[in-house]
């Protein structure tokens, strides 16, 4: 993957809440596509291994979580985090890590992540099929800039993290802007 390199366009099953479905439960299915997140904004994607790994949960989903505000005086529309777990499971993480700014997205069979060249087998760890660490900025669909974690491959024996940290997307925005202004 590189800039200049458009999303594929891709169907999403979320879950989302229904105050008008009555129960324990008060959430319905609703399909949401590529466009639909990133049609005319400019946003940070990040994907993961997994939700509820201890480097997604410790580090990477509470930094850009917790430096939303600094990525939005950047330009940042939106910060969305992409998992091949379905939305049962991410929306359960989200509630855990009591999410404010960054929305999850499911990625559940894989086919995002299949079309963005990132989808690993872990099966080394017995997680299956699932991303390869990564970020990138996106505007209006179009990748503007990635940030890809060294040494993708299938059955990776290490999670190497560093270049997809909100702190190297936020320094590459912060750069950017700064060598336009001059």
């Amino acid at each position: 993957m590189k800039a200049g390199v458009k999303l594929p366009d891709v169907t999403f099953r979320t879950r989302v809440r229904d105050e008008s479905i009555e129960g324990p439960n008060p959430f319905r299915w609703e399909d949401k596509t590529t466009a639909d997140y990133f049609a005319g904004k400019r946003v940070v994607l990040f994907s993961l291994p997994g939700a509820f790994t201890p480097t997604c949960s410790t580090f990477q989903l509470p930094g850009f979580e917790k430096g939303f505000a600094d990525f939005q005086a950047e330009g940042i529309d939106a910060i969305y985090c992409m998992s091949v777990n379905d939305s049962f499971v991410m929306n359960a993480w989200a509630r855990d890590q009591k999410l404010e700014n960054v929305q999850v997205i499911p990625d559940g069979s894989g086919e995002f992540t299949r079309k963005m060249g990132m989808l690993v087998a872990k099966d080394n760890l017995g997680f299956g099929n699932r991303s390869w660490r990564y970020a990138a900025i996106v505007n209006n669909g179009v990748v503007e800039a990635w940030f890809e974690e060294p040494g993708l491959s299938d059955n990776h024996g290490e999670d190497p993290y560093g270049v997809s940290s909100p702190e190297t997307v936020l320094k590459h925005l912060k750069e950017a802007k700064a060598e336009v202004a001059a």
